[in-house]
This record gives structure tokens, sequence and C-alpha cells, in this order.
């Protein structure tokens, strides 16, 4: 409970401490991160809940209830990493008067661990809108000039499917003879096909559209463009997790009646934006909207491998959603220094940069590397999990999804090469290199690219044993999965 109750506390309290809420924003989200790390030094990985909390809350049906296994455990530590290297870069000459945007921040790493900790259906749709509500002030309120409709389309797309969500999961209350809304008793509510598919159409809107998987992904370019940078970040490396993590906690162990129907779809959603993301990201000037459908192609692979509903699948899903938030953060911090040292971000008005900036030349290439899920980089070993699992599931679509090497590849070289090398342009001849703050973020996150790219088994082993608990629930109602 601690998780969710000091983030949001901190967050409020920095809001409101002008000068001083930067400061506060860190500690608060520094807090989070040591109280992950202290449970991660007691967690017992055996597939099990640790760290279960329980109490009613509305009513003897609504509890709040919360705990971590292996799978949690990998989300929270990716949003307890992320969120106070987002404070601190978001800490610039231009924002630091900012209070309520270092408060939002912290808020909104609560109501992400809220998500990721929550074991009732209701406090999950809680804290699922919750998490909604910061990242939409940050925004409407520090976003660029066409932000108040950009960020309205965000919203209506997220709240229908929050909506679908709840309708679903107030149904699925209605079948049980003594209603709760707790977890494991809404895993065990037996459900003939036809129900599995209606409730089961409820939360994968919902996941859907926080991925996003085509073709419910309309919002997302034009968001992350829009967006200011930390906004940029906090979508982009750790909420649009949370529909990966709903389809492996709630939509798959609570409609298995259904996959039959189910998988398939994803599956070839997930490829198709793969190809899509991807093939439009070559075509892309602005480098924040090339990182974008970047990420609309890198999570399509991970939706369809988890949908094989294979060990292997499922694990190398876990394990690349924490290497594609380290990885994306690290692109647009880098595409952040740019745009405010050369006052563009148009690949066509830039160059020149790494002469005069190596140490950002050096941490921008090792980022772009591990995108490219390059050898001994941390994208290496979870996009190899995940093609294997496609093509052994389909091997159609599982060739379709392999092209994603080739294609990143193109798009990452191209964004690096035209901002990196060549002449000048646009007056760029005085470009400051990183000064300490961005050596020490950029620090973290080679050190993070570097081991989890040679060491990724530590990852593997600490959500192993929960993925084999949610596909033996699986197998246990629908038979063993083919």
């Amino acid at each position: 409970m601690e998780l969710i109750l000091i983030p949001i506390i901190t967050g409020i309290i920095a809001a409101l401490s002008g000068k001083w809420s930067k400061w506060v924003a860190i500690v608060g989200s520094l807090a989070g991160l040591v109280i992950t790390a202290i449970w991660l030094s007691k967690f017992n990985a055996d597939g099990s809940f640790n760290f279960v909390f329980d109490r009613v809350w509305f009513s003897k049906a609504i509890h709040f209830k919360t705990g971590a296994d292996g799978i949690s455990m990998v989300l929270l530590l990716l949003t307890n990493i992320l969120s106070p290297m987002i404070v601190l870069a978001a800490a610039n000459k231009h924002n630091t008067d900012k209070a309520a945007l270092f408060g939002l921040i912290v808020i909104m790493q609560g109501a992400l661990n809220g998500v990721f900790l929550s074991m009732d259906g209701i406090m999950f749709y809680i804290f699922w809108e919750l998490a909604l509500i910061p990242v939409y002030f940050i925004c409407a309120l520090w976003g660029e000039n066409n932000r108040f409709v950009t960020t309205l389309k965000f919203f209506i797309y997220t709240f229908v499917g929050s909506l679908a969500m709840l309708a679903s999961l107030i149904y699925l209350y209605s079948l049980m003879p003594e209603g709760s809304f707790d977890y494991q008793a809404l895993v065990n509510v037996a459900l003939n096909e036809t129900q599995a598919k209606w409730i089961g159409a409820g939360f994968l809107l919902a996941f859907a559209v926080k991925i996003p998987l085509l073709p419910l992904h309309s919002w997302q370019p034009d968001t992350y463009t829009e967006a200011p940078t930390a906004g940029t970040m906090l979508l982009s490396a750790i909420m649009l997790k949370m529909g990966l993590y709903g389809l492996i906690r709630w939509f798959f162990p609570l409609v298995p009646e259904a996959i039959g129907f189910y998988t398939p779809i994803i599956i070839a959603a997930g490829v198709l934006g793969v190809l899509y993301g991807a093939l439009i990201a070559i075509r892309q000037d602005d480098m924040k909207r090339l990182v974008a459908f970047s990420s609309l192609s890198h999570v399509g692979l991970i939706a369809a491998g988890i949908a094989t509903l294979s060990t292997t699948g499922i694990q190398g899903g876990i394990l690349q959603m924490f290497n594609h938030g380290i990885n994306v953060f690290g692109l647009f911090l880098a595409i952040d220094i740019i745009q405010s040292r050369a006052g563009t971000r148009n690949l066509q008005h830039l160059g020149g940069i790494a002469k005069q900036a190596p140490y950002l030349a050096v941490g921008f290439m090792l980022v772009m590397l591990a995108t490219a899920a390059v050898p001994f980089t941390n994208g290496f070993p979870g996009e190899l999990l995940l093609l294997k699992a496609v093509f052994t599931k389909n091997a159609i679509w599982g060739v379709f999804a392999g092209i994603t090497i080739i294609l990143c590849a193109v798009y990452m070289f191209r964004m690096y090469q035209f901002s990196m090398f060549g002449t000048a342009k646009n007056g760029i001849y005085l470009f400051p290199d990183l000064n300490m703050r961005e050596k020490l973020l950029f620090g973290v996150l080679v050190i993070i690219i570097i081991s989890a790219g040679v060491f990724p088994q530590y990852l593997l082993d600490l959500c192993g044993p929960s993925v084999d608990k949610t596909i033996k629930i699986i197998e246990n109602t629908v038979g063993v999965i083919s």
C-alpha cells in the first residue's frame, strides 16, 4: 500500500511546494524506488502474491486489496526506476517553476503502482482511471500547438475503453451467487463461450486502446508528438504497459473460454501493427513522431507474443515491456535535449551534432542500438523470445513479425545519421554537450541496457513462476494450450 500512498501524498505536497516542488518530487519518487528495492530483496518468486494487504473498502464486495507476484514486480521495478528519472528529465531551466508538473508526475507514479498491485476488480478500474488524470493535465497544460484537440481525442478513446471494462466487470460480478470483485473470485467464475466473448470484448477494448493495437491507435502519434516530453515519457515508457499487463493479468485469466476467438485477432492486430508502425516510422522527419510509430511497432510484437499464451511468449513480452520502457525513455530524452539546444527536432534541419556533443552522441547511439535489438543490449533477448513464440504459433505471422528487425534498423539508423552526422544546419554551430544531470540519466540508462542485455535471466526468473501459474489457470479451464 505504501507504494501507492507515498507517491500520491508526496505528489500533492510537491504541487503545493512552489520552488521546492522539484526536490519534493525527487524525494517522493525515489522513495518509491527504495520501497521497490526492499520488496525485491524480500520477494519470494514462487508464483504466489507477496506483500498482500486487504481491507474492506466501499462494501464487503469491494476491497482495497493489493499484492505483487513476479509479473507485477517487473512492472513496479520499471515504474519506480523511470519515475524519478522523468522528474529529473523535466527539471530543466524551462519548467523549474511549474510545481504542478512535478506533482502530477509523482501522483502518476502512485496511480501506476496501484494498477500493477490491484487484486480487486473495482480497485483496478479506479487506479486505471486515476492514472489517466495526471497525464491528461500534463498534456493539456504543457503540450504544444494542438494540445487541446489532441488531448481530448486521447481522453475520449481511453475513457470509452475504460467504461467498456467497467461494464464487463459488473456483468461478471452479476454472475456470481455471492458477489465479489476479488481477483481470485472473478477468475473462478465459470462462463460459457458467449458470456466470455462479451465480457472479453469490454476488457479487450480498454487494453487495446491503451497499448495501442490497430485500428485503435490513431490517438497515439498525435498525443506523443503534441505532449510535453514528460507526458510523452509517461505515456510511452510506462502507461502503455498497463494495457499489456491487463492482457496477462486480467483478460486471459478471466475469459479463457474465449481464447480461441480472441487470440488470432490479437496476434493479427499485433503483427500488422509491427509492419504498419515501422513503415510509417521510416517516412517521418519529426523525431517524436518517428519514435511514436516505432513504439506502435514494438508493442504490437509484444502483444502478439503474449497472445501466443506460451511461456516463451509471455515471458518475452514481460521482459520486452521492461526493456521497451527503458529504451523509449532514452530516445525521448535524447530528442528533448536536441530540441532544447537546436530549436528543432525535424531531421531535415539537423546535422553535425556528434562533433559538438560526443557524450550525447554515444548515449544516443547506445539507446538506438538497444531499440534496434543489437546483441548484448537489452532489446535483443526479449525480441528473440517474442519472435520465437510467434513463429512457433504461426510460421507466416512469425515471418512477417521478423521483418521488424530490418525495418527498425532502417528508421533508427536514419534518425541517428540525419541528426548526428553530416553538415550542421539551421544555425547549429554551437551545441553544448550533456550537463551533469543529463550524464547521470544516460549513465543509468547505459547500465540498465547492458545489464539487462547480458543478464536477462534475472527478470525471467523473477516472473517465470507467475507466468507458469497464469498459463495453468487458463489450461484448467480450456485444456492444454497448443
